[in-house]
């Protein structure tokens, strides 16, 4: 009798990834199409092949997700938790795509996960949370802006006697590398977060023992986010792009490789689900903060951070309302 509920979140999880994917095509190629690195079409294509691949080459952070953030009962409670949480972030995830603004789509989904689980019978795992979520939400933008920041140091001081125009033209070639780099590690982060939720969903419904996640669900979700990073994410991009600071070049290399950095770190290291928005986002600002603080239209990234914070108890809102209302109605 779960089957069929079952199916419904595998398609709704992949139903946000693909969201996900267009939310979060701007993380990877924003910096590349603003500085003209690449034309917008060919950063797409770049960016959806560099997340499939990316998508396939690990599953730590889902382990941590699927197990780490709820504990949900078995059956059909455990699912309606599950379903909501994926209402609650995908709901998020197209309200800040239609005003611009380039929030997380990971704590949208954690979000979603806490905000259901407290509507219901099912523990949250706080200690889980604080460890695995709020400790590295703040942690890796700090760190993103600091390695961007001392990452454009060194850049500057190793070429203070190029010619710009050359360096410039150098930097443009090597942002292919960087965006491609960056593109993985979103795809080695942001993919997994869909794979857990998958999991979880399949062990409450019985399907599934463990949370070893099965090759079928990682292909499933890793074709997923490269559709919906092919369809694009235009209004973010342009935030991310321009709106923060104009970038060259070589700062568009610097906030791509220092981004890069730390997703790789946490995803490997410490298999924690960060936000690819927060890093790159952070690490733009880092760089740009190298010209001068005034070059980094703060107004702006007041803007982002108020979305930021908003996004985990927003999604768990929306999450805890419909888990409420829907609980009510089946149970």
């Amino acid at each position: 009798m779960e089957l069929l509920p079952v199916i419904a979140i595998i398609v709704i999880a992949l139903a946000f990834d693909y969201t996900n994917g267009f939310h979060d095509a701007a993380n990877a190629i924003a910096t590349s199409v603003s500085t003209r690195a690449l034309t917008p079409r060919a950063a797409l294509i770049l960016a959806a092949v560099a997340n499939l691949a990316g998508a396939l080459l690990g599953t730590d952070v889902a382990k941590t997700v699927g197990e780490g953030i709820v504990s949900a009962p078995s059956g059909g409670e455990g699912l309606l938790l599950v379903f909501c949480a994926l209402f609650g972030a995908i709901v998020w995830n197209l309200i800040t795509w239609y005003f611009g603004l380039p929030s997380s789509s990971s704590h949208a989904l954690i979000g979603g996960l806490v905000g259901a689980a407290l509507s219901s019978d099912a523990i949250v795992k706080w200690a889980g949370v604080v460890d695995k979520v709020v400790i590295p939400m703040v942690l890796s933008p700090i760190v993103g802006f600091g390695l961007g920041y001392l990452l454009m140091l060194g850049i500057l001081w190793a070429f203070r006697r190029a010619h710009p125009a050359k360096m410039s033209r150098g930097f443009r070639y090597a942002q292919t590398a960087s965006a491609a780099a960056m593109a993985l590690g979103h795809g080695l982060q942001d993919a997994q977060k869909t794979m857990g939720v998958i999991v979880l969903a399949l062990v409450v419904g019985g399907y599934h023992t463990g949370f070893e996640v099965p090759l079928w669900v990682i292909l499933a979700v890793a074709l997923a986010l490269a559709a919906g990073t092919y369809a694009g994410g235009w209004r973010i991009m342009r935030t991310l792009g321009r709106r923060i600071i104009h970038l060259d070049p070589p700062r568009g290399f610097a906030a791509e490789t220092a981004a890069a950095a730390v997703l790789y770190t946490t995803a490997y290291v410490f298999h924690v689900p960060i936000s690819t928005t927060h890093t790159i986002t952070s690490s733009v600002m880092g760089v740009g903060a190298t010209k001068r603080l005034s070059a980094v239209r703060w107004g702006v990234a007041t803007n982002i951070v108020t979305a930021w914070v908003l996004t985990i108890p927003a999604a768990a809102l929306v999450a805890a309302a419909l888990e409420s209302i829907l609980h009510a109605i089946m149970f």
